[in-house]
């Protein structure tokens, strides 16, 4: 799947502080190894997952509920889609774990209350999202197994779907 200018002007107006350069994808940039695309898509999913549940105990708001519960569902399906096609390419899957960014946003979530949890929540999301596109684009577009090249085709558009859906909350 190819990420086209607009998506990347999209993305730059939307998180603050964050350059387009940052998220264009160049040509030189050294593929991602299978190994380590498992690693990353695992600790998506689990942030994904953990941040979801963490708003779901305490969120009054129904649009936000609605999408943490799609997390839930659709995070739970990436790292089974990932699970199967690492498995088909004979590629070692690891336990999913946090990167340390990752725990301090859940770290974060889990000291704030309320609706500066829910904005905090969003915010989180559209970081994580984005993060989560180039991924699995970028594994999809030049990644070296090929189930797992499939596997991160089919994913791309459910990351950018819920991107698109964070884009009205």
């Amino acid at each position: 799947m190819m990420i086209n200018a607009k998506c990347y002007l999209a993305l730059a107006l939307a998180v603050p502080g964050l350059a387009v350069a940052q998220m264009t994808p160049s040509a030189s940039a050294p593929a991602t190894s299978a190994n380590t695309f498992v690693e990353k898509a695992g600790a998506s999913d689990l942030y994904e997952k953990q941040s979801s549940q963490l708003v779901l105990e305490s969120t009054k708001d129904a649009k936000i509920r609605q999408f943490a519960n799609m997390m839930l569902k659709d995070h739970t399906k990436s790292t089974a889609d990932v699970k199967a096609a690492a498995a088909s390419d004979r590629v070692t899957l690891p336990a999913p774990k946090l990167e340390p960014a990752q725990a301090k946003m859940v770290a974060d979530l889990r000291t704030a209350s309320g609706a500066a949890r829910d904005r905090m929540y969003v915010q989180q999301q559209r970081t994580a999202h984005q993060q989560a596109l180039a991924l699995h684009s970028g594994f999809a577009r030049s990644g070296d197994k090929p189930a797992l090249k499939r596997a991160a085709a089919t994913i791309a558009p459910v990351v950018q779907h819920h991107m698109e859906m964070l884009q009205s909350m």
